[in-house]
């Protein structure tokens, strides 16, 4: 069976997940990051026309490649993708009390810079629904090493699907070229993931593909906090287990 054989059955089986959880998990909306996951995710559920509603973080400190994805998503699939930023007053207060980049100086500063720019917005987002959908998949790092497709995230009160848990990075692209699904132009620069600019830089061949991602921490803390419960990163229990 070659590649595009199996991309066929995994896109399949990815777009079956989906549709059940519009049927099953209505109101459900798509945490997307803009990044090449997200992009399969979101051209699957545009072209299938599902009520699954998508929105996406602006902390405010994005690379303008990754806002014009935005644009991209807009012009190709006629869809605006819904913003939800972090509190003015918090942002300012951080800054105030501990510099604009305070969150190069530990891995507290950090998250809590990661908790006021992506998890309180995230939980503005979630708020009223049922389930969540997000791009993670396992190969992307250590901490999603056992990372399922279902998992019952009680921090939110929902559950919680990651339909390319399954899929490998080539699947991704695979997927991406033989759909045209349009993509952030820093992944042309070398940047496999991307989050916010300061946090971010190419990876060089051979590393991980998240060594660009808050590179001068140990690779265990590499988490925002979106998918952490009491602060700390747990996987969360599968409903299928």
């Amino acid at each position: 069976m070659n590649d595009l054989t199996e991309l066929t059955a995994l896109a399949a089986s990815t777009r079956a997940t989906l549709a059940r959880i519009a049927t099953e998990f209505s109101p459900a909306v798509f945490a997307s990051s803009l990044a090449a996951e997200d992009m399969v995710i979101t051209d699957m559920i545009l072209k299938a026309g599902l009520p699954i509603e998508i929105f996406s973080l602006d902390t405010g400190r994005l690379h303008p490649e990754t806002l014009a994805v935005l644009d991209q998503v807009k012009a190709t699939y006629g869809y605006e993708i819904a913003l939800f930023k972090p509190h003015d007053a918090a942002v300012a207060d951080y800054v105030a009390n501990h510099g604009l980049n305070a969150f190069y100086d530990s891995v507290e500063m950090r998250r809590e810079c990661c908790r006021i720019r992506k998890v309180e917005p995230l939980g503005r987002a979630l708020a009223g629904n049922k389930a969540w959908v997000t791009g993670q998949r396992r190969a992307q790092s250590s901490t999603r090493a056992e990372l399922h497709i279902e998992e019952d995230d009680r921090a939110h009160g929902m559950t919680k699907f990651n339909p390319l848990a399954d899929w490998s990075e080539q699947d991704v692209w695979n997927y991406i070229s033989e759909n045209k699904v349009p993509f952030n132009a820093l992944h042309n620069q070398g940047f496999p993931s991307i989050g916010c600019a300061p946090c971010t830089r190419a990876v060089q061949p051979g590393e991980d593909i998240r060594a660009g991602r808050w590179w001068w921490e140990n690779p265990d803390s590499k988490e925002c906090g979106l998918h952490m419960v009491d602060g700390k990163l747990i996987r969360i229990k599968s409903v299928a287990a």
